[in-house]
């Protein structure tokens, strides 16, 4: 059975030739192209209005220039100009939308799915992707064919732009002291997974006087490994650590927003911690908040209360902790993906900020990785998930709340349970059939404990449907 092609906040996701094709790309185009136009000048905008423009990237994969050219084509198609940025990170896009002034951006992306998929994510002239309301007005435009095509003298016109990485390591430059990372002279082993990251970071890692060695960088898009930067695919980076004495091993994804590290030891230190590092060097300057999504580790809470700092929690998804980050006027954010946002750079993860931070704190401590990963108190966290029908979703979200009547509970997305030695979340994904559970705790024994809880709340649930 053919998979279904996912449109949800995050945009248009599907497998390359089977339900995402050139033609479908287009459409979406056109239809983004028509919901600028509402926005900005309203429901009976008219081809005579300013012309709206709309900046475009793409990750290296080999489906990448066929669907950002349908996707151009659908943009022009409906009056909206386009400034093509070529093969950039997502980090990228959203940095360039500001700088240009876009009325929106597109990036070419499916992030950390395997090859055969790809996707249009969509940004609004904030550089954030679409909230709620809006993704969902957008879907409406696609699935009706509400779009109309101009003539020929009021086509959108295409241009290209190919100072991207300039500005983006300009933007991370002033965020850190690149005299005081460059005495320290770094070895830095990198890997980009063959994909968007590897030309503007090694650009990054230079400037700041690092000695690299990348593997995978070439924008290839044909991944070396699996593309999420996840222990079981860094082996390589692993050995390459240890191999060449490095002082730190960094890994994107594809397009680059999210960021894992090794330490000195090629020990895999997991991609929670990227925010963690991150955090704790901006807490060391400054007291402020923080804001992260319902599933991120507690290590966050501990070194932002240590500082006399305080976390505010979102839905799980770029755009919401984007979103209550500009609300609280955070100076930190991010997911426990690996994903950093520092709302100097832009409203969206951003792995060479994540570097950029890592970096600075190593070279004014003096301290190794796994020195500084210690000083952070580490918790057990487990993720799963589990094919789950809507409404046993819901029963097993009602069980769960009768249950842990002692916790703290977050309605925000799903439900979040707090206890005084640990959490558990537990959500219906957005993009398919399934519910996550994410538990985190002090020590195993005691995220077993909750695991067990809630299997057994299941398999209550889905005995109860059988009989």
């Amino acid at each position: 059975m053919a998979e279904q092609l996912i449109i949800s906040i995050s945009g248009l996701r599907g497998i390359v030739g089977e339900n995402l094709t050139a033609s479908i790309a287009a459409e979406y185009g056109s239809a983004f192209g028509a919901f600028l136009r509402n926005r900005h000048f309203g429901a009976q905008s008219t081809r005579h209005e300013a012309r709206l423009s709309v900046c475009i990237g793409a990750d290296s994969r080999p489906s990448g220039q066929m669907l950002k050219s349908a996707v151009t084509a659908g943009l022009c198609g409906v009056g909206i100009d386009v400034t093509d940025l070529g093969i950039v990170t997502t980090p990228g896009v959203g940095i360039m939308v500001r700088e240009l002034g876009c009325a929106g951006g597109v990036i070419i992306t499916a992030s950390h799915n395997p090859i055969q998929y790809n996707g249009i994510k969509l940004l609004l002239d904030n550089g954030i992707a679409p909230p709620t309301e809006a993704s969902e007005q957008i879907k409406k435009y696609f699935y009706n064919k509400d779009f109309t095509f101009v003539d020929s003298a009021n086509c959108g016109k295409k241009t290209t732009e190919n100072q991207t990485d300039t500005i983006h390591i300009a933007k991370v430059m002033a965020i850190i002291d690149k005299e005081t990372i460059s005495a320290k002279k770094f070895k830095v082993v990198l890997d980009c997974v063959n994909g968007a990251g590897g030309r503007v970071t090694k650009k990054m890692l230079a400037e700041l006087g690092c000695v690299i060695s990348a593997i995978n960088d070439e924008p290839t898009g044909l991944f070396a490994h699996g593309p999420e930067p996840a222990a079981e695919n860094l082996t390589a980076l692993c050995e390459a650590v240890k191999t060449k004495q490095a002082d730190i091993g960094f890994a994107q994804d594809p397009d680059a927003d999210r960021l894992a590290i090794v330490d000195e030891t090629g020990t895999y230190i997991g991609e929670e911690y990227t925010l963690a590092l991150a955090a704790k060097y901006i807490f060391s300057k400054k007291t402020g908040s923080a804001a992260t999504n319902l599933s991120t580790s507690r290590m966050i809470n501990d070194i932002a209360e240590k500082a006399g700092g305080q976390v505010y929690r979102s839905a799980v998804g770029e755009a919401n902790v984007a979103a209550a980050m500009l609300e609280h006027n955070c100076i930190i954010g991010g997911e426990g993906n690996g994903g950093v946002i520092d709302l100097r750079v832009g409203p969206i993860r951003d792995s060479l900020v994540g570097i950029g931070l890592v970096l600075q704190l190593m070279a004014e401590t003096g301290k190794t990785i796994s020195q500084l990963v210690s000083e952070i108190d580490g918790y057990y966290m487990s993720k799963d998930k589990f094919t789950v029908e809507k409404i046993q979703a819901q029963q097993i979200l009602n069980s769960a709340k009768k249950l842990f009547t002692n916790a703290k509970l977050d309605t925000t997305d799903g439900c979040r349970f707090d206890f005084d030695d640990g959490w558990i979340h537990l959500r219906t994904s957005n993009t398919e059939p399934v519910m996550r559970i994410m538990v985190e705790a002090k020590n195993k024994t005691i995220a077993q404990k909750y695991i067990d809880a809630v299997s057994n709340i299941r398999k209550e649930i889905l005995h109860r449907r059988g009989g």
